[in-house]
């Protein structure tokens, strides 16, 4: 595979190292003065601080819901199971729900509304006493976060352009992970207590939290909102009339030319992130499940490798990211992302067998790679989704993406389990085929749709 630098795209000036210096210690702002320029939009602003008011409580949520369904509702573990993964199949439809609705409605007041109905979701959490009314609350709570998370990216699409788009995405993943890391140690207050009183206050208290955060967004401007659609043109009868319904169904042919069901390349790209998009998996079952039954680490590196993450997410995200609107440069990353992803597989399969001190220092290079390799392809993946996305039903193609990240996060767990955590090495080994595949079927596609953007762009 060839990197080498497009003449028409990756062509720099060179620039003496001392001049660059020179330059960069006078122009350079201080560290405070970059974060809050890069907050500087309005909208960007709001979205920042609603998420790191609702991510808190979605941390807290995160940290006490398993036991809370065990210990305190009484759950089996695989009634648990059953919950959550019914919750992410909920998440499936409602993505494709969310965006398509965000192309026809107020997105700004749909987004309010189903934060709202989310935090109070939540909260119903303390009154599930047994499987079914767990099972009840978990599907309608993944329903509505996964359609509230496609009508947030269908307004990121909407209010900002190119690079600003992919740099959105990037710091509000940031504040996200920041928020969650907060609200992980809040929930930790629920696991000292123990009682069914703490863990039910703390629920209701990331409910709340939730609440909090729909303040800000109801100062999101109107120009998020899709374009008011156009009325359609008249059609003639032979007799010079005006046909009403013949307008309204031309109008309707007219829009469904812009479905991304009708975008092959889209639906191939949303497919290869969907997989790929199972490294998740890899990081929150097969790594923490590997190092306590197959290695001599201990369990402690669980929680240390995730430390790991969350870090470089915060460091990196944000400057790992630029660019990415390019097609070229999401292409480069992404397959960068499927070689460190796939480098990370074979390591960690090689921490079994190892003496403790070699198998964290083995565990603890694989997170390095996973964790770049997450960066990148989250960049990689939000440059083409946007930049290979239809403008005229952005809500519905942002839905149509969140849809694939929803049906491997379904799927994730089982082929993660069947893999690795059953076949060792060989499942490592097949589970690296898989996302070098996937990360390489993508930079083919950005690859393509640069060729012909330049090839138009000349012609």
């Amino acid at each position: 595979m060839s990197t080498a630098p497009s003449p028409d795209t990756d062509t720099l000036p060179v620039i003496e190292p001392e001049l660059q210096a020179a330059a960069a210690s006078t122009t350079r702002p201080g560290l405070a003065r970059r974060l809050a320029a890069s907050v500087a939009d309005p909208v960007l602003r709001i979205l920042v601080i609603a998420t790191l008011i609702s991510r808190v409580g979605r941390g807290v949520f995160l940290t006490v819901t398993v036991l809370y369904f065990t210990l305190i509702v009484g759950l089996a573990p695989h009634e648990v199971a059953i919950v959550l993964a019914a919750a992410s199949a909920a998440g499936v439809l409602s993505s494709l729900a969310g965006g398509w609705l965000a192309d026809r409605v107020s997105a700004r007041r749909l987004l309010v509304v189903l934060s709202a109905l989310d935090g109070i979701g939540l909260i119903c959490y303390v009154f599930a006493q047994d499987f079914v009314t767990a099972l009840v609350v978990a599907v309608l709570v993944g329903a509505i976060e996964q359609a509230a998370n496609a009508t947030r990216m269908a307004i990121i699409a909407r209010a900002f352009d190119g690079e600003g788009r992919v740099h959105a995405r990037a710091v509000l993943r940031t504040v996200t992970n920041l928020a969650i890391a907060a609200g992980s140690g809040i929930g930790a207050l629920a696991l000292l207590a123990g009682t069914g009183d703490a863990y039910r206050w703390i629920i209701v208290g990331a409910g709340v939290m939730y609440l909090l955060g729909v303040t800000q967004l109801v100062r999101l401007p109107a120009s998020v909102d899709a374009p008011a659609p156009r009325a359609a043109l008249p059609v003639m009868t032979e007799t010079g009339s005006t046909d009403v319904a013949a307008s309204a169904a031309a109008e309707r042919r007219a829009l469904r030319r812009h479905s991304p069901w009708r975008n092959p390349r889209y639906l191939a790209l949303t497919a290869l992130s969907a997989v790929f998009g199972m490294q998740f998996g890899v990081g929150e079952i097969g790594v923490p499940l590997w190092i306590a039954n197959h290695t001599e680490a201990p369990e402690v590196l669980v929680a240390a490798v995730l430390v790991l993450n969350t870090v470089i997410v915060v460091l990196f995200q944000v400057p790992l990211s630029r660019g990415t609107h390019d097609l070229r440069r999401a292409g480069r990353v992404s397959a960068i992302a499927a070689w460190l992803m796939a480098a990370a597989c074979l390591v960690y399969a090689a921490a079994a067998g190892l003496p403790a001190g070699f198998a964290i220092a083995v565990i603890v290079l694989a997170a390095l790679a996973h964790a770049f390799a997450e960066v990148l392809s989250q960049a990689g993946g939000w440059g083409l989704s946007f930049e290979l996305a239809d403008p005229v039903r952005a809500g519905t193609y942002q839905g149509v993406f969140s849809m694939g990240y929803s049906l491997g996060a379904m799927v994730a767990p089982l082929f993660v389990t069947s893999t690795a955590l059953t076949l060792g090495f060989g499942g490592w080994a097949i589970l690296a085929g898989v996302f070098l595949l996937s990360g390489l079927g993508t930079w083919l596609i950005a690859r393509r749709a640069a060729s012909e953007q330049t090839a138009g762009a000349h012609g």
